[in-house]
Formats: structure tokens, sequence, C-alpha cells
């Protein structure tokens, strides 16, 4: 099993519990590691046996787009969803950070591991 892996994709979406994070798009930082069998795509140099990184960003962009929700864990719940109905991997790793919001601290976020159940 190989990784692919993007760090610090710009997600701009509407998201926040209180009123005034509600006004306006913040842009989360995302990062993912995504566990697949690549090996098909190391022998054939082919993008088609392969992860196309530029999809997956372009899922993870669409649903913040889309998405309005108040908590992260929501939102991170919807994009491993996307991700997972779309792409054929067995683990994801997702990060996200919500810069400035609290004073003291640069930025908060989560992470979330899920793996993809087999019918093995």
């Amino acid at each position: 099993m190989q990784t692919i892996f993007i760090e610090g994709l710009q997600v701009p979406t509407l998201i926040g519990v209180y009123d005034w994070e509600r006004t306006q798009e913040t842009v989360l930082i995302v990062d993912l590691q995504i566990n697949a069998h690549l090996e098909a795509a190391m022998k054939s140099d082919d993008v088609a046996d392969t992860i196309n990184y530029a999809a997956v960003a372009e899922t993870v962009k669409q649903v913040g787009k889309d998405a309005q929700f108040e908590l992260l864990e929501a939102l991170g719940n919807a994009i491993i969803e996307a991700v997972c109905a779309r792409f054929d991997l067995y683990k994801i790793v997702l990060r996200i950070e919500k810069p400035g919001i609290l004073p003291d601290a640069n930025k908060v976020g989560i992470t979330i591991s899920h793996e993809v159940e087999t019918n093995a």
C-alpha cells in the first residue's frame, strides 16, 4: 500500500458557530493522506491507474464550496464521504486547520482518520 498526500490545500467555505463567522467565507487549510494500492500506476506510468491529485483537491474544494456547516467535524465527515465515494482507497487521514479564530492561538483544527471497510 502506498500513500498520496496533499498539504496546505486552501478551501474557502462558510463555517462557524458564531454569527460573526457566518458573514463571510473562511479559508481553511486542508491536509490529506490517502492510502491506496498504486502498484499498477508504478508499473504503467499512466494517470488512469492512480488517484489523480487534482481530482481529489477539486472534490475537497467542491465540498467546501457547497457546505454551510457550523463545525469542522461535520465538514470533515462530508469531505471524507465525498473522497471515499469517488476514489478507490483504503484509508484517509484528514486534517483541517481554521486559522485566526482564537486570539491566543495561530490556528485550531481537527484530524480525522477513516478506514474503508472491505468485504473480504
